[in-house]
C-alpha cells in the first residue's frame, strides 16, 4: 500500500533544476532509502514533501490527500515528521523539554507562531494536561535510553545522543511517515550499528521511514526499497539487491560491486 507519492515534482532555483520531474513512491510500513551523489536533489525533495520549500511544479500526495505547498506545521499535523542533516535542537532547553516540543502538535497549538522556545517553559509548567505531555516525553526518552539525561541541556549531550534526541522529538509528534536526513552523518561505527537497530525498532512501531544516507552498508542492510537520484532525476527504484546490481546506478553513484565491498 502506498502512503506517499510525488507526481512530476520539480524545483527550479533560477536556472538550476534541483529536482526534475520526479515520480517518487513510498510504500507503507517499509524502510525506504533515498540515495545519490552530493547535489542530486535528495534534501530538496525532502524539503518539498515536508513543507520547508514549495515545488515549482508537480504534486505531492500523502494518504490520498494533496499536500502540495502546505506549510510545514500543517504537514506535520497530518502525520509527516522529519529530522535534518544538521542537528536542529533547542540546545538551551533540557532533553525532556526538547521532546515535549514535538508533543506540542498534539495539544492543538501552532508552534511556528510567536517566539516558541522562549514561551515554551511558561506554557508547560502547570496543569494535568501538561504533566501528561511530560510523561509522554519521558516514555520517548526511555525508548531511546535517554531518560537518565532528561534534565540535562540538549546541547551537552554527545553527538550521537543528540541525533537520537532529534529523532525522539520527531516521533513525539506521532507521525505515520518519518523522514531522516543523513541520520548516520558524523557517527562512529558503534553509533551507526546502534542507529540501524533504532530504525528497525521504529519501523516495528508501524512508522514508515524514508532516509537519505551515504553509508551504503546501513542503506543496504536496513532498507526494503531504495530510490536513486542523480542530477535531480530519478534513475532507479527497487530492492537493495536490484539497486546494487543496476548498471545505471553503478555508473552514476555506487561504482563497481567489487569496489563497493572493499
Amino acid at each position: 500500500m502506498r502512503i506517499l507519492e510525488t507526481e512530476h515534482l520539480s524545483r527550479i532555483f533560477g536556472g538550476v533544476v534541483a529536482v526534475n520531474d520526479v515520480n517518487f513512491q513510498v510504500e507503507k510500513g517499509l524502510v525506504n532509502g533515498l540515495i545519490g551523489p552530493n547535489g542530486a536533489g535528495k534534501t530538496t525533495l525532502f524539503n518539498q514533501i515536508t513543507g520547508m520549500d514549495k515545488p515549482t511544479k508537480g504534486r505531492i500526495i500523502f494518504n490520498d490527500q494533496d499536500i502540495t505547498g502546505l506549510p510545514a506545521w500543517k504537514i506535520s499535523r497530518l502525520g509527516i515528521a522529519r529530522t535534518f542533516q544538521n542537528i536542529r535542537l533547542y540546545k538551551d532547553l533540557t532533553v525532556v523539554e526538547n521532546v515535549m516540543t514535538g508533543l506540542h502538535f498534539t495539544v492543538g497549538r501552532d508552534p511556528f507562531k510567536g517566539r516558541f522556545a522562549q514561551a515554551f517553559k511558561s506554557y508547560f509548567t502547570a496543569g494535568s494536561e501538561n504533566k501528561d505531555v511530560y510523561l509522554q516525553a519521558m516514555e520517548w526518552l526511555e525508548f531511546f535510553s535517554l531518560e537518565d539525561s532528561a534534565q540535562e541541556l540538549a546541547g551537552s549531550l554527545p553527538y550521537g545522543k543528540q541525533r537520537e534526541l532529534e529523532i525522539a522529538r520527531a516521533l513525539a509528534a506521532k507521525p505515520s511517515l518519518l523522514f531522516l536526513d543523513e541520520p548516520a552523518a558524523g557517527m562512529n561505527p558503534a553509533e551507526t550499528e546502534h542507529l540501524m537497530d533504532t530504525v528497525n525498532r521504529i519501523r516495528d512501531l508501524g512508522v514508515t521511514i524514508v532516509l537519505i544516507e551515504h553509508d551504503m552498508k546501513l542503506v543496504m542492510n536496513i532498507c526494503d526499497q531504495i530510490t536513486v537520484l542523480s542530477f535531480g532525476q530519478k534513475i532507479a527504484q527497487g530492492t537493495p539487491e536490484e539497486i546494487k546490481n543496476d548498471s545505471t546506478v553503478i555508473e552514476a553513484y555506487l561504482g563497481a560491486p567489487d569496489e563497493e565491498e572493499e
